[in-house]
C-alpha cells in the first residue's frame, strides 16, 4: 500500500509530493523498528518522547514519520494526535479486520474477564466462531495465545484480529481497559455492542479522578453501536441516561431494568436465577457464586440479546460454560476446608467476592491478600479495611510489588486492618504465606487466595518470577501430606 492509502481516516497534512506513490512496508511506534519503507509514528510518552528520534528514523529508511508537534522535516505528516493516527495506521496495514467480524468491547473496573468469557460461551455454544481477547489469554477458535496487556498495542491487536478473521472468526469478544480506551488503542475499531460493568476505584494513579475514570471508559460508547449497561451502578445509571435508546440495561435491584434477575439462588459452586426481559422468562443457571456473578450473566445475556440470540440460546449457552480461571475458583485439594483463587485486587472486588461466600463459611471466612506495587496507593488501607469488615481473619502479604519495598506497601495497607478488630497476620513473602495459611486452616474453613487470581507469575523489582498459586497450593496440599513442616514466622495480632 501507499502512505496515501495509510493515511485513510486521519486527518493530516504534509508537504511530501504525491503520497499515493510512496510504497511504505509497515508501521512502527518503536525506533528500533524502524526499516526501509517505515512510517515512524511519534509518541509522546510518561519517560520517552519519539518526536526525538524522528530524524534517526529518517535515516535508518523510514518513508515518512508522523508527528503532532511541526518538527520542521520535509518527511513529516502532521496530524493532532499520534496515538490515534498509529491505532488506525495500523488497522489499514492489516486491511481493517475488525470490518469483518462483530466486535464486542467490555468495559468497567470489575467483571470484564468473566463476562467475556461467558458471551464467548453462549455465542460458541450457538455455533457461532469466536475470538476472545483479554486478561487471561487471547484464544482463536480454541488455540490460546498468550497476553502481554488486557487491551493489546494497536500493532499487535489488529495482527490478532487479523489472524481471527482470516481464521473465520464471526465475533469477537474484548476487554478494554480504561488505559487502552484513554490512549487511543481502540481507534479504528467500531464495536457492534460495548458493555459497561461497573465503576469503583482503581487506576487513580493514573487517571488521577474517578471523573476522569469514567469518561476514559466512556469512550467506548463512542465508538460502539448499542451498549449494554449495568443500573446498579451510579455512573452506570449516568451512562444509560447518556445513550438513551441505544442501551440496554440491566439491574439486581431494579424492575425498571430492561433485564432483572429474579429468585436468585446462590451456592459456593454456582448460582440459579430467573432473567426477566421485555417479553420473556427464562431460567438461568451458572458455575459461579455470588450475586456479583449473575450480574455478570446478565451482561452476557444482554448482549447476546443484543447480537440477535434468543434468550433460549442464552440459558444453554450460560450452562454450558464452565468457571473462569482464576475467577471464584474452588482449588480442589482433598481438604476439609475450601480454597478459592480470585482476582480480586479492588476495594469492590474483595467485597463481592467475600460477602459471597460469607453465607457458605460453616467454619472461618479468611482472606489472604497484598495490594499492587507501583499502582494506586490511596486504594490500599481501603482494600484492608474492607477485608477487615468481611473476613473472620486476615493474612496481609505480598501482590506484585513491581519496583516498591514490599514493606512499604504492607505498611500503607495496614492501617485499614487496624480500624477493626479482626485478627491477622502479616507474611511478606506470599509463597510463606500461602504456607502458613494451608498450615493454620480449619475443618470447614473457606480460605480466599485474593489478587492474583489467574495470573501465574509474580513481578519482584524488575524482576517477573513464575508464580501459580493453583500450582503452589496443590504442591504445598501434596507435601503436607508427606508431612512436610509448618510455614514461616510473621507479624500477628490474634484475638
Amino acid at each position: 500500500m501507499n502512505l496515501k492509502e495509510y493515511l485513510a481516516g486521519i486527518a493530516w497534512q504534509s508537504d511530501l509530493e504525491r503520497p499515493d506513490r510512496i510504497e511504505i512496508s509497515t508501521v512502527t511506534n518503536d525506533s528500533r523498528q524502524v526499516r526501509a519503507g517505515a512510517i515512524f509514528v511519534c509518541i509522546q510518552g510518561g519517560r520517552f518522547d519519539g518526536h526525538d528520534m524522528a530524524l534517526d528514523a529518517l535515516r535508518d529508511g523510514a518513508a515518512a514519520v508522523v508527528v503532532q508537534r511541526d518538527l520542521g522535516l520535509p518527511e513529516q505528516v502532521l496530524v493532532e494526535n499520534t496515538r490515534s493516527a498509529y491505532a488506525i495506521l495500523c488497522a489499514n496495514h492489516f486491511g481493517n479486520p475488525s470490518r469483518r467480524m462483530k466486535l464486542v468491547g467490555v468495559t468497567g473496573t470489575n467483571g470484564k474477564t468473566t463476562t467475556t468469557y461467558l458471551v464467548q460461551g453462549i455465542l460458541e455454544a450457538a455455533g457461532k466462531k469466536v475470538g476472545l481477547m483479554g486478561t487471561i489469554h487471547n484464544e482463536i477458535l480454541g488455540m490460546e495465545f498468550p497476553a502481554k496487556h488486557t487491551t493489546p498495542d494497536p500493532y499487535q491487536l489488529h495482527a490478532m484480529l487479523n489472524r481471527m478473521a482470516q481464521s473465520g472468526c464471526e465475533y469477537v469478544v474484548m476487554e478494554t481497559s480504561s488505559h487502552a480506551l484513554d490512549q487511543h488503542r481502540l481507534d479504528g475499531c467500531r464495536f457492534e455492542v460495548g458493555v459497561f460493568t461497573n465503576l469503583t476505584q482503581d487506576h487513580l494513579d493514573y487517571h488521577k479522578t474517578m471523573e476522569e475514570y469514567y469518561k476514559a471508559k466512556r469512550k467506548l460508547f463512542d465508538i460502539a453501536e448499542r451498549a449494554v449497561v449495568n443500573l446498579d451502578d451510579d455512573h452506570g445509571r449516568m451512562l444509560a441516561e447518556e445513550l438513551g435508546d441505544r442501551a440496554l440495561t440491566y439491574s439486581l435491584e431494579r424492575d425498571d431494568a430492561d433485564l432483572t434477575a429474579k429468585d436468585i439462588v446462590s451456592t459456593a459452586r454456582g448460582s440459579k436465577f430467573i432473567l426477566v426481559g421485555r417479553g420473556f422468562i427464562e431460567r438461568m443457571k451458572i458455575r459461579m457464586p455470588g450475586r456479583f456473578s449473575v450480574s455478570n450473566a446478565m451482561a452476557a445475556a444482554g448482549v447476546c440479546l443484543s447480537l440477535g440470540l434468543s434468550p433460549e440460546e442464552a440459558a444453554a449457552g450460560l450452562d454450558r460454560c464452565p468457571g473462569v480461571p482464576g475467577r471464584a475458583e474452588v482449588i480442589d485439594g482433598g481438604t476439609d476446608y475450601t480454597i478459592i483463587r480470585d482476582y480480586a485486587h479492588s476495594p469492590d472486588g474483595l467485597e463481592k467476592i467475600l460477602t459471597a461466600l460469607r453465607q457458605y463459611a460453616q467454619g472461618r471466612l479468611v482472606c489472604l491478600f497484598g495490594c499492587a506495587g507501583d499502582r494506586d496507593r490511596t486504594k490500599r488501607p481501603i482494600m484492608a479495611e474492607c477485608v477487615a469488615q468481611n473476613a473472620d481473619f486476615v493474612i496481609l502479604t505480598s501482590d506484585n510489588p513491581r519496583t516498591e519495598d514490599p514493606l512499604r506497601i504492607i505498611g500503607d495497607a495496614k492501617p485499614g486492618l487496624d480500624k477493626y478488630p479482626t485478627p491477622y497476620k502479616i507474611i511478606p513473602d506470599r509463597f510463606d504465606a500461602i504456607e502458613w495459611a494451608l498450615d493454620n486452616a480449619m475443618p470447614g474453613d473457606i480460605l480466599v487466595l485474593a489478587g492474583k487470581g489467574h495470573e501465574d507469575y509474580q513481578v519482584l523489582h524488575d524482576e517477573t518470577v513464575c508464580f501459580d498459586e493453583k500450582e503452589v497450593v496443590l504442591r504445598l496440599l501434596k507435601q503436607r501430606g508427606a508431612g512436610a513442616a509448618p510455614g514461616s514466622e510473621g507479624q500477628t495480632r490474634e484475638s
